[in-house]
């Protein structure tokens, strides 16, 4: 087998096996109302925290979220369960929400982005 073809192949199955998932879909965030009640993980819900609510995602997961209206991310931790609003794949705290320029909209389509275990 040709060297150079074998690298290429060793690279991609070498890339595709430390597998990043991503999905696209609607962000919300909490309302203020969550502030202080507890969260499905057991912690202090905090606005001022970067953390998420995910329905599937392992607690303690690290997930990049990027709002494709205006390519700001930022990488928050699944700490709850939810949305349970249809078509939502994910819900913010304020701050995480601050950071994609979303608070005005109060949702934004997002590509969420994370490494599969």
């Amino acid at each position: 087998m040709n060297y150079k073809l074998f690298l290429f192949l060793f690279i991609v199955s070498t890339c595709a096996s430390c597998g990043y998932a991503t999905r696209k879909g609607v962000a919300s965030y909490y309302s203020d109302y969550y502030e202080g009640k507890t969260t499905a993980n057991g912690e202090i819900f905090r606005h001022s925290k970067e953390t998420a609510a995910h329905k599937t995602l392992p607690f303690g997961t690290r997930v990049e979220v990027t709002n494709l209206k205006n390519n700001k991310s930022v990488i928050v931790r699944v700490n709850d369960r939810g949305p349970y609003v249809k078509g939502r794949i994910i819900d913010l705290t304020k701050t995480a929400a601050k950071e994609l320029d979303m608070i005005g909209d109060g949702v934004a389509k997002v590509k969420i982005r994370y490494k599969k275990h």
